[in-house]
C-alpha cells in the first residue's frame, strides 16, 4: 500500500500537468499588459514601519542607523527583541494613512512587511516573531491597510527582505548551535511567509530587498520569481529579487534576469529608458523614522522630481517613516498634500503618459506625451516675462495651446520652427506649469 501510494504521488509530480510554469518566457505583449497599469500609476507611496521607528535612530545615546539600527550598534538579536514588548502603535490608523497617500496622488502603496531585522508585520503562522505574538499591540497591520487601499482604490504593494538577521539560517552571524543552513531557511522561512502574504492580503506587487548576501543568487531569484508568480500570475515583482540590481542605480546589469523592473535608489536616471523603473526616494535622509532627521525636502523639489521621472518614462516611489505611536510625520503629510493640490491641476501630463525620445528641452522643461500620441505636455518650472518658447514641439497647424487649470487657449506663434507662448498673468499653480500641445504624434518610449 506505502510502495503503491508513493509511485503514484511520484508519477502525479512528474507529469506535466504539475510542471511549473516558467514566467520568465513571458512574451513583450504579455508584460505589457501586466504592467500597464503599473506604467499608468507612475506615483506610488513606500512605507517604513516596524520596530526601528522605536529607537528612531538612537541606540545607547548613540546616533545612526534608522531601519539599520540593528546593524549599525551591532545590537544583540536578544536585546533588539526587547522592542517587540515596547510595539503599542496606538495612533496607527491605515484608513488615514491610505487617505494621505490618495490626497497626494499616489496610486499605489508598498509597505515594508518585513525589513532586514526580520519582524513581520502581520499575523504570521510561520514565526512568533510577528506583531501579533511579540507586541502588546495584537492587531494585523498589513490586513488593515490591504482593506483600507482596496476600499480607496489604490493598488497595495509589499516589501519583503530577503535578508534577515533574526533568522539564524540565514545570519551566519547569529552562530547557531548547528550550522546555517540558507535553504532551509529559504523553502520552510522564506517561501512560506510570502505564500501567506499573497493568499491572506492579496499583493498588486512584491517589492524585494537584501538580495545582495552572498548567500543568495540569480538561479534562486528566478525559481522565487517562478513560485511566486505561480500564485498569482498577475505579480509585479522588482528587479531585487535576483542579483541583476547594478548598484544604487538599480537598473539590470545583465540580460534576462528575474524581475519587471528597475530600481534606482535615492537617485533618478540621468536619462530615460526604454526599461520599465522606479525611483525610490526618500522625504527627508532616512527611510525609517529618524527623529533628529529634519532634513527635509521642499514640495518644490519633490514635484520637480516627479516630473522629472515621468518625461523619462519612470515611476517615482516616495517613502514615510512613521513614528512608533503610528503617526505619519506631519512635515511629510505637508508635502504630500502639496503634491496633491499640485497634481489635482496637472494630473494629465504625469498618469498614463508615454517618455519621449527628447522629453527634455534645457535644465527647467521636460515633455510627456499622451498615450494616443496626440497631445504633448510641456512641464516647466522657470519662464520669462510671462513668456515660453520651445523648439522641440511643433502644435498641429490651427490647433489651441492650453494651461492646465486655465480656461482660456493661450496665445502663441511659431518663429522659424521655434513657438512662442504667451503666459497667463496669474498661473494656476505654485511651482511648475504644463501646456497642453496637440500635436503630430512623435517617437515616444
Amino acid at each position: 500500500m506505502k510502495k503503491s501510494y508513493l509511485l503514484i504521488a511520484g508519477l502525479m509530480l512528474s507529469s506535466p500537468v504539475f510542471a511549473q510554469k516558467n514566467y520568465l518566457e513571458e512574451s513583450k505583449s504579455a508584460k505589457t499588459q501586466r504592467m500597464q497599469w503599473w506604467h499608468d500609476d507612475t506615483f506610488g507611496m513606500f512605507i517604513h514601519w516596524g520596530l526601528y521607528a522605536i529607537p528612531a535612530g538612537t541606540y545607547n545615546g548613540k546616533d545612526g542607523g534608522a531601519e539599520w539600527i540593528m546593524e549599525t550598534h551591532k545590537i544583540p538579536t536578544a536585546e533588539y527583541e526587547k522592542y517587540a514588548a515596547q510595539f503599542n502603535p496606538q495612533k496607527f490608523d491605515a484608513k488615514k494613512w491610505v487617505s494621505i497617500a490618495k490626497a497626494a496622488g499616489a496610486k499605489y502603496i508598498v509597505f515594508t512587511s518585513k525589513h532586514h531585522d526580520g519582524f513581520s508585520m502581520w499575523d504570521s503562522k510561520v514565526t512568533k516573531y510577528d506583531v501579533m505574538d511579540a507586541t502588546p499591540f495584537k492587531r494585523d497591520i498589513i490586513k488593515e491597510l490591504a482593506d483600507a487601499c482596496k476600499a480607496e482604490g489604490i493598488k497595495f504593494g509589499l516589501y519583503h527582505s530577503i535578508m534577515d538577521w533574526h533568522q539564524p539560517n540565514a545570519n551566519p552571524k547569529q552562530k547557531p548551535a548547528e550550522k546555517p543552513d540558507f535553504a532551509k531557511y529559504r523553502e520552510e522561512y522564506l517561501k512560506p511567509q510570502l505564500a501567506e502574504l499573497i493568499k491572506k492580503y492579496n499583493p498588486d506587487i512584491l517589492w524585494f530587498d537584501g538580495e545582495w548576501i552572498s548567500e543568495w543568487t540569480e538561479a534562486q531569484g528566478k525559481d522565487l520569481y517562478n513560485y511566486l508568480r505561480g500564485l498569482k500570475p498577475s505579480l509585479v515583482i522588482n528587479n531585487r529579487i535576483s542579483k541583476a540590481r547594478g548598484g544604487m542605480e538599480g537598473m539590470n546589469k545583465y540580460e534576462n534576469a528575474a524581475g519587471d523592473f528597475g530600481t534606482p535608489e535615492q537617485e533618478i536616471l540621468k536619462t530615460n529608458s526604454q526599461d520599465y523603473w522606479e525611483s525610490c526616494m526618500t522625504i527627508n535622509n532616512n527611510w525609517g523614522f529618524v527623529k533628529n532627521d529634519q532634513n527635509w525636502k521642499s514640495a518644490e523639489m519633490l514635484i520637480n522630481n516627479l516630473v522629472d521621472v515621468a518625461a523619462k518614462g519612470g515611476n517615482y516611489l516616495l517613502n514615510v517613516g512613521p513614528t512608533a505611536e503610528g503617526e505619519i510625520p506631519a512635515p511629510s503629510v505637508e508635502r504630500l498634500a502639496e503634491m496633491g493640490a499640485w497634481l489635482k491641476v496637472n494630473k494629465q501630463a504625469i498618469y498614463a503618459t508615454n517618455s519621449l525620445e527628447n522629453y527634455k528641452e534645457g535644465d527647467n522643461l521636460r515633455f510627456t506625451q499622451s498615450k494616443d500620441g496626440k497631445t504633448t505636455y510641456a512641464i516647466f518650472n522657470k519662464q520669462d516675462n510671462n513668456e515660453l518658447s520651445i523648439a522641440s514641439v511643433q502644435p498641429k497647424a490651427g490647433s489651441k495651446i492650453y494651461m492646465l487649470g486655465v480656461n482660456k487657449p493661450l496665445t502663441w506663434t511659431n518663429n522659424n520652427g521655434k513657438i512662442l507662448v504667451k503666459l497667463p498673468e496669474t498661473l494656476p499653480c505654485k511651482y511648475a506649469w504644463v501646456l497642453k500641445i496637440e500635436t503630430a504624434s512623435r517617437n515616444s518610449k
